[in-house]
């Protein structure tokens, strides 16, 4: 059952990015949730935003950003990840909503602050100050470039190149703002990566952090790409109603007893079920299913 579940899904799946991009092009639609749509174009036009005020575009920075955003459209890794962004911010709210779970700091951090240890105390804090500044920007529709995954910021600045090659008048400034804003970044200091350094950091106890009410949206999904070695957008998205299996075998996958499991799916899908016999699905056994369904979606995509 959950095999057959995991086909449907991710077929599904396999359709979400051609929609998106059709959609996030288009003026208007009601296919997609209206919020999150509006919050990936609002991600998109921050990025533009931000490599024309380090190429100091002026009076024509409103056409370079069509011009840019509809560059980054066409990736569809950044697209992908940017409606993971956006779907992570939706899961936060709502369990903000329904379980009081603050956006910032989770009982895990709280923990992970008062460390006796003084590097876990001093990375704890600073992805804080990361993880606050993320959800202030979610709530403007921002992002940041600095916040980008390292091959994502590449992409971005070839969709740079690639504009400036177009108008060259533009190459110089533009080859000074991509050398401003390469030497800048520090991938690590980005909040994704201060959260993959935390959950590392923690070691053989990082599976307290597979409780989403314990570790708060963001650890929880690190975590769970980490535990059952998947990418984290995948498993962000796993989070969504029609990723169930997905999601119920990467928890079992990084090791979760069932019961733990249906834990997490009663804080998140509290009005579903895991089917009979999900008890009897050892983790290796989760781990292959998940494997053979990637594969399945790698050859169908």
């Amino acid at each position: 059952m959950l095999r057959e579940e995991l086909a449907r899904g991710d077929a599904m799946a396999q359709t979400v990015l051609p929609i998106l991009r059709h959609l996030i092009a288009a003026e208007a639609s009601s296919v997609f949730s209206d919020e999150i749509l509006a919050r990936v174009r609002g991600m998109l036009a921050d990025l533009a935003s931000g490599l024309l005020d380090s190429l100091g575009a002026g009076a024509d920075a409103e056409r370079y950003a069509d011009r840019l955003t509809h560059g980054f459209i066409d990736n569809p890794a950044l697209l992908s990840h940017i409606h993971a962004l956006a779907l992570e911010w939706h899961l936060t709210e709502k369990l903000q909503s329904r379980l009081a779970l603050d956006p910032i700091v989770s009982p895990l951090l709280q923990a992970l602050i008062a460390s006796p240890e003084p590097a876990t105390q001093e990375l704890a804090m600073t992805y804080l100050a990361a993880q606050a500044r993320w959800c202030q920007a979610q709530r403007r529709m921002k992002l940041p470039l600095r916040e980008l995954p390292g091959d994502l910021l590449h992409a971005v600045l070839l969709t740079l190149r690639a504009l400036a090659e177009a108008e060259p008048h533009l190459g110089e400034r533009a080859m000074q703002a991509e050398s401003a804003i390469r030497q800048s970044y520090d991938e690590g200091a980005s909040r994704l990566g201060l959260a993959s350094r935390l959950i590392m950091s923690i070691g053989s106890g990082a599976q307290v952090a597979l409780s989403v009410s314990h570790a708060g949206v963001s650890l929880f999904l690190t975590a769970l790409g980490m535990g059952s070695g998947q990418g984290r957008d995948t498993v962000t998205f796993s989070t969504h109603e029609a990723q169930l299996a997905r999601m119920a075998l990467a928890l079992r996958a990084a090791g979760l007893k069932p019961s733990a499991v249906e834990e997490q799916f009663l804080a998140i899908h509290p009005d579903v079920t895991l089917p009979p016999g999900f008890e009897r699905l050892g983790p290796d056994r989760a781990a292959a299913i998940l494997a053979s369904g990637d594969s399945a979606g790698h050859r169908g995509g």
